[in-house]
């Protein structure tokens, strides 16, 4: 392929931005669409829980044609808590497509994944998407993007960007906000005029750094990177390397290139082509498929740190292997130590009871225990907690830029709860009926207060977080003020025994469930915890039936996610997981040794 006429550009964003409606324009509009292809709603948003939750979670490739250009689209992630994935998928791009809300403008999480591309000074083509909104600011919303890239330190050649105008829900995209098209021709012309063609030798030895794994259920493990020197053919013997590491040589067996959204197969690739090589077995993020007669590996990437970790220890509760086809240590540990292979942003580390999983949020390892969930393990898995660090002798913890958007008459209870979770406001800044808090905020403030948020703002408000830097410790932050309702013993629990409770607190289970002794059935109205019997019935008299108790009317119970369950636990209770159902217990399920460990305590 002509290397002059290939274009490597990946699209970065804030969430909700629009990055995947414009991929799914562009691929619509390309000339490599024939009349017969439908191109489905979010087409690079693959992952069940992607659809499900209306965000990306994996970095994806495609590719187009325009006019005779090859253009490769590299879809990102746009949660910070993702940010492992940009870091590593960009190192295949030649400059990226900057998507802005014309109403919101960029917000933290753009700040993050902007800031990777000036590090690694990417041409950008800056699009002001949703210019159709009655509340668009759009020369306030460039100004801001120039404001961001002078704060990056970004140069001159990139502080002189393209900017393009766009509805990408609408298909159209425009260089003058005052006319309106009928393609999104702009986007097309900007990413071929403005995006350079990928640099290097194509009569130099062949290297590709992997920046992405992915896996085919005939193949087996496919490593996906940019070709950045010399040519690769089928049967071609080549090794993966990296600095203190090379593997034996192995055969080309297949190569593929990206086409919208599928693998092609193709029989030889060469300098600037974004591929999929078949062949190894073990090969890892961050290696170089390289020649084996002259093996040159390239620089891995640096990664940022996790900054928060959660322990998962085998699922050992009364109703352990009920649901679940993967129970044991040992498959635990196997599926654990399996991900960092693909996801290099996180960590896993044995600690003698269990696995220390340490990741980039609350979102990514949420993301994860789901994963996991559906893919059949049973697990159990603590509190999380951030991962200090020893800087100059002292405890430093991560914290966090949050940007808070909310109509005016709330800014009452955001105050209040962000200072209960020691947040600093750095600045608040009114915009006709909706204000704009920014805080700065140890990340053990912000786990968990997302549900509290959209309550506190009746669904209202918008909130965003990015990590920011590592600080002083802050002390001991308590976020949960109320204790919890313990089953006493074992069996289901009865309308009779649950309508009794209903004065004691919240209840998180309803009539008919199975629990066991030691399990949370729900919050106590005080700051005590405190054990009762959900499984009472009524007794046989002369006077009424047992079952006369079958017509009570229970409020609806709280029905927690899984998010809400990692942020409600205290150090002492675990949430037990299986394909099927979550459940909060005491690490210590009998009453009476809870209180023998409490006084040795």
């Amino acid at each position: 392929m002509d290397q002059s006429k290939i274009r490597n550009v990946a699209i970065i964003a804030h969430v909700d931005h629009g990055k995947t409606t414009m991929v799914d324009e562009i691929f619509k509009q390309s000339d490599s669409m024939q009349a017969h292809h439908v191109i489905e709603e979010r087409l690079m948003d693959s992952i069940d829980l992607e659809k499900e939750r209306g965000i990306t979670i994996k970095s994806k490739n495609g590719s187009c044609m325009y006019k005779d250009y090859f253009i490769n689209i590299i879809d990102t992630p746009g949660h910070a808590d993702f940010g492992g994935e940009v870091e590593r998928v960009l190192k295949m791009a030649d400059g990226v497509l900057f998507l802005v809300d014309a109403a919101e403008g960029p917000m933290p999480q753009s700040f993050f994944v902007l800031k990777k591309a000036v590090a690694l000074n990417l041409p950008v083509v800056v699009v002001v998407n949703k210019i159709d909104k009655e509340t668009a600011r759009i020369e306030w919303v460039i100004d801001q993007v120039f404001d961001l890239l002078v704060g990056l330190n970004a140069p001159d050649e990139i502080l002189d960007f393209k900017v393009v105008y766009a509805s990408a829900r609408n298909g159209w995209a425009t260089t003058d906000y005052n006319v309106k098209t009928d393609n999104i021709k702009a986007i097309f012309e900007a990413i071929v005029n403005y995006i350079p063609a990928p640099k290097g030798d194509p009569n130099g030895p062949f290297q590709m750094l992997v920046s992405s794994i992915d896996h085919s259920a005939f193949m087996g493990r496919l490593a996906i990177g940019k070709v950045t020197s010399g040519s690769i053919a089928l049967a071609n013997s080549v090794v993966a390397a990296s600095e203190n590491f090379m593997s034996q040589p192995i055969r080309v067996t297949k190569l593929y290139r990206f086409e919208r959204n599928k693998h092609m197969e193709i029989e030889t690739a060469s300098v600037g082509e974004i591929i999929a090589v078949a062949g190894f077995k073990d090969i890892l993020v961050g290696q170089t498929v390289t020649s084996a007669s002259n093996p040159i590996p390239l620089p891995s990437f640096k990664i940022d740190p996790p900054t928060v970790a959660i322990k998962f220890l085998p699922n050992d509760s009364p109703l352990s292997g009920q649901e679940g086809d993967f129970i044991t240590s040992r498959q635990l540990h196997d599926r654990l130590h399996r991900e960092p292979l693909s996801d290099i942003a996180m960590q896993v580390e044995d600690d003698g009871i269990g696995f220390k999983v340490s990741g980039r949020g609350e979102l990514h390892l949420s993301i994860f225990i789901e994963k996991l969930r559906r893919e059949g393990y049973e697990f159990q898995v603590s509190r999380p907690e951030v991962v200090f660090q020893v800087i100059d002798g002292k405890k430093m913890e991560p914290y966090e830029t949050v940007t808070i958007d909310v109509a005016t008459q709330y800014i009452g209870k955001i105050i209040e709860a962000m200072g209960t979770r020691k947040g600093q406001m750095t600045d608040m800044r009114e915009d006709g009926p909706m204000t704009r808090l920014i805080y700065e905020i140890p990340t053990r403030g912000i786990l968990g207060y997302q549900a509290d948020f959209m309550m506190d703002t009746k669904g209202m408000g918008i909130m965003s977080s990015a990590f920011d830097k590592y600080g002083p410790y802050i002390g001991e932050i308590r976020l949960r003020q109320n204790g919890v309702m313990i089953a006493m013993e074992s069996g289901k629990t009865t309308s009779y025994a649950l309508e009794g409770l209903e004065d004691r607190g919240v209840l998180i289970m309803g009539s008919g469930q199975t629990v066991y002794e030691g399990q949370i059935v729900g919050k106590h109205s005080r700051d005590n915890d405190l054990t009762v019997n959900a499984c009472k019935g009524k007794k046989l008299t002369n006077m009424r039936a047992s079952g006369s108790d079958d017509s009570t009317a229970l409020q609806p119970h709280l029905q927690m996610t899984l998010e809400q369950c990692l942020s409600f636990i205290m150090d002492d209770e675990l949430i037990e997981f299986t394909p099927k159902s979550i459940r909060l217990r005491k690490m210590i399920l009998n009453e009476g040794e809870r209180k023998r460990s409490g006084k040795k305590s």
